[in-house]
């Protein structure tokens, strides 16, 4: 996934995890000045990722719980970032939770808003679940649009993103905000990113998936398994990749029909493979009844990171990661439209 912009414009990015947003957001130019994050897994693997491009020169990483975050400490004057975006925690709006909303105590949205007010970006954007946008959340939605509102901001879409429809191979929806000052609010084009064509589980997973069946090319199941996977991947994107809970066992694909799901793709949801490096059991992790499971690398691929993309920590933590990531390719579709509006904001002379 090519940068598409000059590194011209600044953001800071709020739930940042495995660094999903901060990805897409990087090609579509922004330069990070700080990514925050609560879990030292998730911290550790944005550490590896930056350190090791330079193009990431000046990021820093912080481990902290936004509740207690000083927003001082980032040394920026109110209005010089041009925009602040996270991924507020999603389980409070999630049809797969209670749906506490705002009773939730792990709802962040009066959290960052409070940095909005702090900091003065010239932009917003925040995602979380389809879930959110749900009726039963309308009064809350329409608090959170006046709390902008009363901050001298402007909502250009609250709009819920197909991840299929932006190059990501899974079924993968999200609610996203995105809210400017004025005189940027009027040069963005007020609708969702132009859709790209589908990318299917095969060709995002072809060469990863010939390479590890060629490391154990002895095998005379090998090149039969291979092509047995590939004809049915080929036919469609992933179900919804799930990260989980730390309270909640390991990694697989999620619950029933998501294993069916991928089963139908010739995939085993039961589980996570080791890496090519690590196989330890090419029968589990390889040769399943259903067909091969995914490593953790090849599961960010379906989540649309780069193959480059490290995630450290024991396979599970880096797993959940992945699962509980923002996908690259969809933050990049709307932080392009975000960079558009700056720069057409400047060639009128009003940045």
């Amino acid at each position: 996934m090519a940068r598409t912009n000059e590194l011209k414009y600044s953001s800071v990015e709020i739930c940042a995890g495995a660094g999903g947003q901060a990805v897409g957001l990087h090609q579509a130019g922004f330069r990070h000045v700080a990514l925050i994050e609560i879990d030292k897994d998730a911290c550790e693997t944005l550490r590896t990722n930056t350190r090791a491009d330079a193009e990431w020169s000046g990021c820093r990483v912080i481990q902290a719980d936004l509740r207690d975050f000083d927003s001082k400490g980032l040394g920026l004057r109110p209005g010089e970032l041009d925009l602040l975006a996270g991924g507020v925690p999603c389980p409070p709006f999630s049809s797969a939770g209670k749906q506490l909303g705002r009773d939730d105590e792990r709802d962040l949205f009066p959290t960052m808003l409070d940095l909005v007010d702090e900091l003065e970006p010239k932009a917003v954007m925040i995602e979380n679940v389809r879930g959110l946008v749900d009726p039963k959340f309308a009064d809350y939605r329409a608090e959170i649009v006046k709390r902008l509102e009363s901050l001298g901001y402007e909502q250009c879409y609250w709009e819920v993103l197909e991840a299929k429809r932006y190059g990501v191979p899974q079924l993968r929806p999200r609610a996203i905000l995105v809210a400017m000052k004025p005189e940027y609010a009027k040069h963005f084009e007020h609708s969702k990113p132009e859709p790209v064509p589908e990318l299917s589980v095969g060709e995002a997973l072809h060469d990863t998936m010939r390479d590890r069946f060629d490391a154990v090319a002895d095998d005379p199941r090998a090149e039969k398994a291979f092509k047995a996977w590939y004809g049915k991947a080929l036919d469609g994107v992933a179900p919804t990749l799930v990260g989980g809970s730390k309270k909640h066992g390991g990694a697989d694909l999620g619950p029933t029909r998501a294993k069916r799901a991928w089963a139908d793709l010739g995939v085993c949801g039961l589980g996570v493979a080791n890496s090519p490096e690590e196989l330890k059991d090419k029968e589990r992790d390889l040769f399943a009844a259903a067909g091969p499971k995914l490593t953790v690398q090849q599961a960010g691929i379906i989540q649309g990171f780069p193959d480059g993309w490290a995630f450290t920590g024991k396979k599970t933590a880096a797993y959940r990661q992945v699962g509980n990531a923002f996908p690259p390719p969809v933050a990049k579709a709307v932080g392009e439209q975000i960079y558009a509006a700056f720069e057409a904001a400047a060639r009128s002379g009003e940045k």
